[in-house]
């Protein structure tokens, strides 16, 4: 019997009384007070903590069925590479040389609270500062590949996921929902067979992002949320810190790569795929959605998910991005 449903239905259940019982196994002591944070994916905690005064540790339960140990450990390991660099991140906590512990078939990992705050907007020297510093991150994950991750190719990210869509896009725009992702992946696909892939963080957005207080010294940006971290293009971790309007942001495209090429190589021609990943992922986050459909916090996140207007939106994009990739060929 497959213990796949159990874990499932277990992480679904997660109590608060089962988080301050792991956080107590890994020997920290829960004052009582706690806030659950927002995210999707993975259920996480800002647990208050006994002793020092606002103490507090974040406690992170995997989705279950998601990531093997050695994945979730690879990211973990390369949380503290890029520590040992002396690059700004949230490393989890480790015990006995181990950053997780495993109850009812979940994972859990420990991380101090990172102190920091999200900037309302992005001045010229934040785009050349946050370049800089994916640069450093870029150095040390070029220095090899990830073994338990994934590594990008259209077959897994593209194809499979129009594939399970298929029965989700509404009949009304089916085919021209199908059309439009096509035309995106085989772009793709014919321009990044080959190329070479480093680790990269996979979901570098602008909420991903934040900004220390000066106390003291010079304030610095620095990234959360490796939990999408893969081997793809360094210009996947680009796009998402730009609008899709080219005219409007390619001043601030300027100087985010003026940062970045202080420190590291880029080939610019990656820069024409920016489209494209935009496509791509439109296509990879609605079969995110379908594929947890079966989580009851998924149906009330995204309600209009089975309606006609929510697809006749998504499908809009796609053609307008088809259409743009289609006269630049």
């Amino acid at each position: 019997m497959s213990l796949k449903p159990v874990k499932t239905q277990n992480f679904y259940n997660l109590s608060i009384d089962q988080v301050f019982h792991a956080t107590e196994s890994w020997g920290l002591h829960p004052t009582g007070q706690y806030f659950q944070l927002n995210s999707y994916e993975n259920r996480v905690y800002d647990l208050f903590l006994e002793g020092e005064e606002r103490s507090h540790v974040i406690v992170k339960v995997y989705r279950p069925n998601r990531w093997s140990e050695e994945a979730i450990k690879e990211e973990h390991c390369f949380l503290e590479e890029l520590k040992d660099q002396g690059i700004p991140v949230v490393a989890p906590i480790q015990k006995e040389g181990k950053t997780t512990i495993k109850l009812n078939g979940m994972i859990f990992s420990f991380f101090p609270k990172a102190l920091g705050r999200m900037p309302q907007e992005f001045q010229p020297k934040d785009f050349r500062q946050i370049g800089r510093q994916l640069a450093k991150l870029h150095n040390v994950g070029a220095k090899h590949k990830a073994l338990h991750r994934p590594s990008l190719n259209i077959e897994e990210f593209g194809w499979d996921n129009l594939d399970l869509l298929c029965e989700w896009v509404v009949p009304e725009v089916w085919q021209r929902y199908e059309t439009a992702a096509c035309d995106i992946l085989e772009f793709l696909e014919d321009r990044i067979e080959g190329a070479p892939l480093i680790r990269i963080h996979g979901d570098c957005h602008k909420g991903n992002i934040l900004k220390t207080d000066p106390y003291g010294g010079l304030s610095e940006y620095f990234f959360v949320d490796f939990d999408d971290f893969i081997n793809g293009l360094p210009v996947q971790d680009f796009w998402m810190l730009f609008s899709s309007d080219e005219s409007s942001n390619q001043m601030e495209l300027n100087d985010f790569l003026s940062g970045y090429e202080e420190l590291r190589l880029f080939d610019r021609e990656q820069l024409n795929l920016m489209p494209a990943f935009r496509g791509l992922r439109i296509i990879y986050y609605a079969a995110w959605i379908a594929r947890r459909w079966s989580d009851p916090t998924f149906p009330k996140l995204f309600p209009e998910f089975e309606n006609y207007l929510y697809w006749a939106e998504e499908v809009e994009a796609l053609e307008k991005i088809a259409w743009k990739l289609t006269k630049s060929m």
